[in-house]
């Protein structure tokens, strides 16, 4: 944080924003500048020059009129202090894509320059605050004039955790966004599955030959959902399911959203509920896995190395007593010996 940082004001109302990608810092000349004076007097002059930069841009930036002033660049010391001295608020060196958001939801126009800054670059919010979340400041925007997306804060105790749960929101949201754009939602729960589970069942016996098999084998493959939203939430899941083959075989009508009732354990019509999912999703779900099991049906042989498969194989496809085998026959059948020769020379005198 910069001097001055404490001294901000951390909360307006109906606050002006000025969005910006310029650089609010006093550094030294980035090029290699030289500069020639006759007079040591002239050298106060150019020290001078430099400040009066800074404190024209930092004067435009007040002048214009706003409250909250973000840049993609620093924000230095003097120009922290010099806002919080007048009321302002400032943040240097925020995200593009921080940025971006706020400039779409606020109306704000992002600006290259401090010069002719009008009333119509400038964005505006209900509600600005700065709040303290664990180690973490967070500036929140609220009640913005064209916002049409919000932010999710996640914390959680590991990396592990926190990656699991924003895979959860993805896919929620993701189900909610398909859902408005098909505009045909089931009953979830279970009850989907098992309706259409009843009615294959129904159908198979209809068929003559083998493919009954494989319609009825499809059918109890769909009674695994229900199964493992049981287990999930700790409930007997044989009870439950017989409960909902007795509801959907009962009531052709009313049964027929009959799903697993995760509050209560139980069977529950949850199209009441507010359960839903959309059709679209049950349709690509099932042509997935039948097309899965195609597939799998379709492999009528398969290459394996029974070697590679015993304890202790090692690469090549040898296990460890063919290549001790194989070891003991490089050194000549007779361990370390059969490396001397297999004649009976003295060892390494044989070499004199």
């Amino acid at each position: 944080s910069y001097a001055g940082f404490e001294m901000m004001q951390k909360q307006y109302t109906n606050p002006k924003i000025l969005i910006l990608n310029v650089e609010l810092e006093l550094k030294s000349e980035k090029e290699n500048a030289e500069v020639r004076i006759t007079d040591p007097g002239d050298y106060q002059s150019i020290v001078d020059a430099e400040w009066q930069i800074i404190y024209e841009k930092l004067d435009k930036c007040v002048e214009s009129g706003a409250q909250i002033i973000l840049s993609k660049l620093p924000i230095g010391d003097l120009a922290t202090q010099y806002f919080a001295d007048r009321g302002l608020f400032c943040a240097g060196r925020v995200d593009a894509a921080d940025l971006k958001r706020v400039a779409q939801a606020t109306g704000g126009h992002m600006q290259s320059t401090v010069n002719d800054l009008t009333p119509e670059v400038l964005g505006e919010c209900g509600e600005f605050e700065e709040r303290q979340v664990g180690d973490e400041r967070y500036n929140v925007f609220t009640k913005c004039t064209n916002a049409k997306t919000a932010t999710i804060v996640l914390r959680g105790g590991s990396e592990q955790f926190i990656e699991e749960s924003h895979r959860s929101i993805h896919d929620a949201l993701m189900i909610v966004k398909r859902g408005l754009m098909s505009a045909r939602v089931v009953a979830g729960g279970g009850a989907i599955e098992m309706e259409v589970s009843k009615f294959l069942r129904e159908y198979a016996r209809t068929i003559m030959g083998k493919q009954q098999l494989i319609v009825s084998a499809f059918a109890k493959a769909l009674e695994v959902v229900p199964r493992q939203l049981c287990e999930n939430a700790g409930f007997d899941a044989t009870t439950v399911l017989n409960e909902l083959r007795q509801s959907h075989a009962l009531a052709a009508d009313v049964g027929r959203w009959s799903g697993v009732d995760m509050n209560n354990e139980g069977i529950c019509n949850t199209m009441e509920s507010g359960v839903w999912e959309p059709a679209v999703n049950k349709i690509n779900s099932y042509s997935a896995a039948a097309e899965a099991a195609c597939v799998i049906l379709s492999i009528d042989e398969t290459v394996r190395n029974p070697q590679s498969e015993q304890p202790g194989a090692a690469a090549g496809g040898m296990t460890m007593q063919q290549q001790n085998q194989k070891m003991s026959q490089a050194m000549g059948g007779r361990g370390l010996a059969g490396m001397m020769g297999r004649g009976g020379g003295r060892g390494v005198r044989r070499l004199k």
